[in-house]
């Protein structure tokens, strides 16, 4: 039983989103009864992505009574929150209910308060919290700087439309549910780190083909409608293939790159594992007569893995992904035989020299289409909103317009682009930020002086004088609120009182938020003309055919604990042989925010070195409880973690290290409060915090922050499970030489 919901102060209802076993506590039973045709009814008939766990709320009736029971609940609530802030200036921020199995998180976001309810006990205090911090995140990512006004945030969470109401709140609920199961399912999501699809071979060439193919043809187009391709990159489910950014485009932050990730998946969700194998096994039965798999073909170079030699009979697809200590390539596409790295060659035709007749292609295209039909690109192009950093400083929540360009199921071109307007943007957060600065000098009332005395003043004013100006008056708002604060604050006589002061602040920075919102909230903005994307979309497929099946198939068993380090030769041990007694570890970069770990396959119908569902689910609890009960550690300040946990031992391990890989001393990490921002880098970026402060001290290099989380059998020494985590780790390592960006 679950709900998240967001409110202001006022208790106006701004965003909800609640499970069925809530609503039926919420309402009786006998409440918002619906027709026969379906009238009032959302998507009963349909699961979200197929997922049993998945919200199922859109089946209980809906009246139109159901906002005014969740406001009925929750007021005194809220109330109360409101007025402990305003007379205490602090509130309560979890408690727990009936006798502590309904456990209620809250925080406060500027003037909104967030609420995450769990009455079934699958949560802890820890996971809600995570919930808010990142549905606050997703806000940011959609709203942009309008969330520093609590007048236009409430605006655009609750629009006066209801149909639109509807469409955003369907948005934000969709991006939760998605949320929710990648951090349940994904161990990407749940360390809170981008997963890259280990060949380097492979990115090398997307790299190359994303930069000369799709970015700079683009970007040389009359075609895209003043917007810029600033970033490309492909992903293989939740896996990061390639990444390319143009010369002049602003860095993508780690966090902000997991939540593009998030976003793709909302789009065009990833098939679990076995309804993949289940899609693959009836293409196979409609298509019989299918092309033959030619011979098999090594992959070579540093990212070799080994190949084996394979009948061409179909039926055995679902053997190849069973098969834990063998990679097998893709089917060619029809016509001659492929060598592989020829494929990328220019001027290389996929589709056959020749040999390969009409019907031999139709037979292709035919199989590409039993592939099923792709999630209907509803948002699709999409305004987001990203930090950057740029030359002239750094600039959070820059729009941006991705474009997501499904390739085949599970794989996915996205581009970034950045419209004319982009200065705009850079201008505003700069004048945003200086009132906001003047806001807080305000509110230390006498102490911080007189206000004309203020040295950043003077150029806060030019720049706002110069920004009016430009605007020639088609904002006269603005304009009559910015001559106010200014004779409130520069006049000759006395100046106004602190409050009088504060307001006219508040109303200019409300100004200025409401033209950032004119423009890139309210207007549909420039977008990459369709016949672009749809070269960019046939060229990237044309590339991938003959990669296809063994990225999908590389997505689910990236690494494992009985391949070989593909940065190693052949003859190198494995990781099982070469650490004894190793049953799983995650290794995360937390400077660059990327993770390495084996795959954990949990179905029924792969099985891996782990054997089949029960032991593989069985050794995946004990790693999710693992990473949460490392979290709680780290938060209270220790850096190494060690416990016997039935027959296993878990191990946790934070240090630092210069570039050239040297470890640096140790020294103590902050002790966060128990309602600080979660542990990660979706929910606040503890990291790069972290980073910032042990820099302090070693200013003249660059240092380097790094986890390792080991799962051992309980047999093994301690002194043992030590020494092989930093061998491990020192292993580890050499992957940071691959390139990706």
């Amino acid at each position: 039983m679950r709900c998240v919901l967001i409110a202001s102060t006022a208790a106006e209802l701004l965003f909800y989103w609640a499970d069925a076993a809530f609503l039926r506590r919420l309402r009786p039973p006998h409440a918002g009864q619906v027709g026969r045709d379906g009238t009032g009814r959302r998507g009963c008939g349909k699961g979200v992505r197929g997922r049993a766990w998945a919200l199922t709320w859109g089946c209980v009736p809906q009246g139109p009574a159901l906002e005014d029971s969740l406001n009925t609940l929750f007021a005194p609530l809220i109330i109360s929150c409101a007025a402990l802030l305003e007379k205490l200036a602090d509130t309560y921020t979890c408690f727990a209910t009936e006798h502590g199995r309904h456990l209620h998180v809250l925080h406060m976001f500027g003037d909104c308060l967030y609420i995450a309810v769990n009455g079934d006990g699958t949560e802890s205090e820890d996971d809600l919290r995570r919930t808010l911090f990142v549905l606050r995140r997703l806000v940011e990512a959609h709203c942009g700087l309008v969330t520093l006004d609590s007048h236009l945030i409430r605006k655009e969470l609750r629009p006066a439309d209801s149909e639109q109401r509807e469409r955003v709140w369907s948005l934000l609920r969709g991006l939760l549910e998605t949320y929710s199961h990648l951090r349940e399912e994904d161990q990407s999501f749940a360390v809170e780190a981008v997963e890259r699809l280990i060949h380097p071979q492979l990115c090398e060439q997307c790299i190359e083909f994303l930069e000369r193919q799709v970015v700079q043809y683009i970007n040389a187009s009359p075609e895209r409608g003043g917007d810029e391709v600033g970033h490309a990159f492909l992903l293989v489910h939740t896996k990061l293939l390639a990444f390319y950014s143009s010369r002049n485009a602003s860095s993508i932050r780690p966090a902000d790159l997991l939540i593009l990730i998030l976003l793709v998946q909302d789009l065009y969700p990833s098939e679990s594992a076995e309804e993949e194998l289940d899609r693959q096994s009836v293409a196979g039965k409609v298509l019989p007569q299918g092309p033959k798999r030619s011979e098999s073909i090594p992959v070579s170079g540093p990212g070799s893995h080994g190949a084996a030699e394979k009948d061409s009979d179909d039926q055995q697809d679902t053997d190849d992904l069973s098969v834990p200590e063998v990679y097998y390539t893709p089917e060619p596409s029809p016509g001659g035989h492929s060598t592989g790295d020829e494929s990328w060659l220019e001027g290389a035709e996929m589709l056959g020299t020749g040999e390969a007749d009409a019907a031999d292609v139709q037979m292709a295209e035919d199989l590409l289409q039993t592939l099923g039909p792709l999630v209907p690109e509803a948002s699709n192009p999409r305004r987001i909103f990203l930090d950057a950093n740029l030359r002239e400083g750094y600039c959070p929540l820059l729009p941006h317009t991705m474009h997501c360009l499904p390739l085949w199921p599970g794989i996915s071109l996205v581009l970034l682009t950045k419209g004319p307007t982009t200065q705009v943007a850079i201008t505003l957060y700069q004048l945003l930020d200086g009132f906001l600065v003047l806001e807080r000098k305000l509110e230390e009332g006498p102490e911080a002086g007189a206000p004309r005395s203020y040295p950043f003043l003077a150029e806060l004013r030019q720049r706002m004088d110069k920004f009016v100006k430009k605007l020639s008056g088609q904002d006269i708002q603005l304009q009559n609120t910015w001559v106010d604060f200014k004779s409130k604050i520069f006049s000759r006589s006395e100046p106004g009182s602190s409050l009088e002061l504060l307001q006219a602040v508040a109303n200019v920075k409300r100004q200025l938020c409401s033209v950032y919102r004119q423009l890139f909230l309210a207007s549909t903005g420039h977008s990459l003309s369709q016949g672009l994307r749809d070269r960019a979309q046939k060229l990237m497929r044309e590339k991938l055919l003959d990669w296809r099946d063994f990225l999908l198939v590389k997505s689910r068993r990236n690494i494992t604990m009985v391949s070989y380090p593909c940065w190693t030769p052949l003859t190198h041990p494995t990781y099982l042989e070469d650490f004894p007694g190793l049953v799983h570890f995650i290794y995360v970069d937390r400077t660059a925010g990327q993770m390495m770990a084996p795959s954990l396959s949990v179905t029924e119908k792969s099985s891996s070195e782990l054997g089949k569902g029960p032991l593989a689910a069985f050794i995946k609890r004990k790693v999710w409880s693992l990473i949460a009960l490392a979290r709680r550690y780290l938060q209270k300040g220790y850096t190494t973690l060690m416990l016997q946990d039935g027959d296993y031992c878990c191990s946790y391990f934070l240090w630092f290290e210069n570039e050239l890989g040297y470890k640096l001393e140790m020294m103590e990490v902050p002790v966060l409060s128990d309602d600080s921002a979660p542990i990660g880098m979706l929910a606040g970026d503890y990291y790069r915090k972290l980073l910032r402060y042990y820099s302090k001290n070693h200013q003249a290099e660059v240092v380097k922050c790094y986890e390792l989380l080991t799962v051992h059998l309980g047999i093994i020494p301690s002194e043992l499970v030590v020494q092989q985590a930093c061998d491990l780790a020192r292993r580890l390592w050499e992957p940071s030489r691959i390139p990706l960006l």
